[in-house]
């Protein structure tokens, strides 16, 4: 049963029977006394509150309605809904417990949507177990396709328990973690085991994008809108429409794209760069970061409306570090791949997987994937030994001082400067292979080319 507290009998009888018609069993109530005495009695499973009563529009009277809710019922969702929205009231709303935040006039479907999803999410049994092991991780992929994500450890198991909960849901879903973490490959899951996984799964490198090519890149453009504009171009939210979005590196977005993101995070619209029409999108949101984005709105670096807009869900990633157990399971996996990939008989001794999970491994799979081809690559013998990693990853000293200049001879400055323009040359100015060869994103790479004055072609961005 859903509980609605509103003023406004046209709003109280529209949701009213529109909820019934999607099937909830809905109870209108017009004011927060009423709404009081209700709670007394009964505890509905969502309840939509209206922010603002006695023709007041500050949004007072529902944010102090909100928190006498959460103190006498914490468990009980809440949609905030009002005709008087504002960026603050909807952060103070989100900052006291609040499920959502939608604007009037709002649309059935975005509201249905909302509520569907926080009930899905607030059923009881559904909490994860946080147990681990293969059998544990077995019971999983009996139902979910999780066949990309390696890992018996218990931090992945709770982790893809979450997945598998969240998935049928369109809740948005922020994943944090270090680089080389596996991000995308959570993201895909998610997808994949959701109502959405016929449709689009489109990918965004937000940390490529600049504020000059944001709009055009995300929201498309119609021919002429700008110099070069000599043909339409579909923008990424069209092209995903009915499906999933993956905004990879948010954290690197600039402001004033965020700005232009929020918009149409809120309120499902955009506007075609050089054209007036407002289109409307259906689009269910996964972004990634291995910045702190907490850290980056108390520094004025990320809009705080923004982050409570894309971590409905937040799925922490633990390091490779911080599951050695699973290092073997993962080279296995590579192993086993190489081998199909190069017809040989590949095998690791006992002792080279044992030395393996010693590594600290700051890129964390990543970096192993990379060690456990290079070696693979370069070693002769189908069985690899300690010896054989070692000389990839911890080369012998003439190895590892041959080309490099004497210790005080060069600043590393310098010497990112030289990295850099080796790299250039080696992808011919490719952008996106130098970044990714270089460890940095694209934005980073571009900031770096512009402190040093190293020349690159517009035409391989």
């Amino acid at each position: 049963m859903i509980l609605i507290i509103d003023d406004d009998i046209a709003v109280r009888t529209s949701l009213s029977l529109l909820l019934k018609k999607e099937g909830f069993d809905a109870s209108p109530v017009s004011s927060p006394g009423e709404a009081l005495d209700f709670l007394r009695n009964a505890t509905p499973e969502l309840i939509i509150l209206d922010m603002n009563f006695s023709n007041e529009t500050s949004g007072a009277d529902g944010l102090k309605m909100l928190e006498r809710i959460k103190s006498t019922h914490p468990e009980v969702p809440v949609i905030l809904i009002t005709g008087w929205a504002s960026i603050d009231l909807a952060v103070k709303g989100m900052k006291l417990g609040a499920s959502d935040f939608i604007n009037k006039p709002w649309k059935n479907s975005h509201l249905m949507e909302s509520v569907r999803t926080i009930l899905q999410l607030s059923s009881p049994g559904s909490a994860p177990s946080g147990s681990g092991g293969s059998a544990a991780r077995k019971k999983l992929d009996q139902q979910f396709d999780f066949s990309a994500i390696i890992g018996h450890d218990p931090q992945i198991i709770q982790i893809l328990e979450t997945i598998g909960r969240v998935a049928p849901t369109d809740a948005s879903v922020l994943i944090m973690g270090e680089s080389g973490t596996g991000k995308e490959l959570i993201a895909e899951a998610i997808h994949q085991n959701s109502l959405r996984s016929t449709r689009p799964f489109v990918k965004v490198n937000l940390g490529g994008i600049s504020a000059s090519l944001f709009e055009s890149e995300m929201f498309g453009h119609v021919r002429g809108a700008f110099t070069d504009a000599r043909t339409d171009r579909v923008g990424r939210f069209e092209m995903t429409n009915k499906g999933s979005i993956f905004l990879d590196e948010i954290g690197d977005l600039e402001l004033a794209s965020q700005v232009k993101l929020l918009r149409v995070l809120q309120d499902r619209t955009y506007e075609v760069l050089g054209s007036s029409r407002t289109k409307t999108v259906d689009v269910r949101v996964i972004s990634a970061t291995n910045r702190n984005l907490e850290e980056m709105v108390a520094n004025n670096q990320f809009r705080e409306d923004l982050l409570y807009r894309i971590n409905l869900i937040t799925l922490k990633l633990p390091s490779l570090r911080e599951r050695p157990g699973d290092i073997p399971l993962l080279v296995d996996h590579f192993i086993k791949n190489l081998s199909e990939l190069y017809s040989r008989p590949l095998q690791i001794e006992p002792e080279a997987m044992k030395w393996l999970k010693t590594l600290p491994l700051p890129g964390n799979i990543r970096q192993l994937k990379n060690l456990v081809e290079r070696t693979v690559l370069v070693s002769p013998h189908d069985t690899l030994s300690v010896a054989d990693f070692q000389q990839q990853y911890q080369p012998s000293s003439r190895k590892a001082n041959a080309g490099l200049p004497e210790v005080g001879a060069m600043t590393l400055e310098e010497m990112e400067v030289q990295m850099i323009q080796r790299a250039m040359t080696f992808h011919k100015g490719k952008i996106a292979r130098v970044a990714k060869s270089l460890g940095i994103t694209r934005s980073a790479l571009y900031r770096r080319l512009e402190k040093f004055g190293i020349p690159y072609s517009q035409d391989d961005l």
